[in-house]
């Protein structure tokens, strides 16, 4: 089967490899459960490039997420519930009907003005969602309760820390000075100290050190930065002065284990000075 620019020609491929007796046994295997992981990691992955500016990656990545959304409708169409072109169709319909204002009557609408028809569109899905299940005898949808249940828990756990607070801050329950949150960042961290100090538990010190990353991810939000992101790009800064060490003791015949840590910790300075 060669390489294709239809899309047809992928969904074909999907469908071989998850024929019985002829397919790929691993991915005869998979459920939705179990490729969900790689649903996420693959999304993570888009990031990554975009971050990187690498659009040649970009696009072996997005290929790779598009993969994903093909294998999780053949799991559905092979069980009846729906497949791939139903996923189009949805999606097709609704982008068509919360943008009004580029397919239908509501012109020369502000960005605000947008959002806000944005909401309410989805408020009138939701309600006609649930008019649907009453009349297919379906139990209703699980109510999110409270402010704060809306929020996904499948979220990476600093970024739904970020949409906690977000969500709390529309009721007045936030700071309003990053100083403040920066001074109870520094009471966390003295708290995680006197559980040090005490010899708490494992559990106990890490419920303090959770506490020290929510003020974090909430000086974060203040600053107007994304923690993911911010995370990200120190991640890489590590990545890249360790492996300025690494080279450095290398070329001097030497190696990361036999190296001290004063010895480690100047070549780090160094590649700090050297802004890598």
């Amino acid at each position: 089967m060669p390489p294709s620019r239809d899309l047809a020609a992928l969904l074909d491929i999907m469908v071989a490899l998850r024929t019985p007796g002829s397919g790929c046994p691993w991915d005869l295997e998979q459920t939705f459960a179990s490729i969900a992981p790689y649903t996420v990691e693959e999304a993570y992955e888009v990031v990554d490039a975009i971050e990187r500016g690498d659009l040649a990656d970009l696009k072996d990545e997005l290929g790779d997420l598009l993969l994903q959304v093909v294998f999780h409708a053949r799991i559905a169409q092979e069980a009846g519930h729906f497949a791939f072109p139903d996923v189009v169709e949805a999606i097709t319909a609704k982008m068509i009907r919360r943008h009004p204002h580029v397919f239908g009557d509501a012109k020369d609408l502000t960005s605000a003005e947008v959002k806000g028809l944005w909401s309410s569109i989805k408020a009138q899905e939701k309600a006609l969602r649930a008019q649907a299940r009453v009349k297919a005898g379906l139990p209703p949808e699980r109510e999110a309760k409270g402010l704060l249940g809306g929020v996904p828990t499948t979220l990476p756990a600093l970024s739904r820390a970020v949409k906690l607070q977000a969500k709390a801050s529309t009721v007045g329950f936030d700071w309003n000075d990053a100083r403040l949150v920066l001074a109870k960042i520094q009471e966390e961290a003295l708290e995680i100290e006197a559980a040090l100090n005490a010899g708490a538990s494992k559990s106990e010190v890490a419920g303090e050190v959770g506490d020290l990353l929510f003020a974090v991810a909430n000086l974060a939000r203040h600053v107007d930065a994304d923690p993911e992101a911010a995370l990200r790009m120190t991640n890489a800064k590590f990545e890249r002065r360790f492996a300025y060490i690494e080279s450095s003791l290398e070329a001097a015949g030497g190696s990361l284990t036999e190296a001290s840590l004063e010895e480690m910790d100047a070549l780090w300075n160094a590649a700090k000075a050297q802004e890598l």
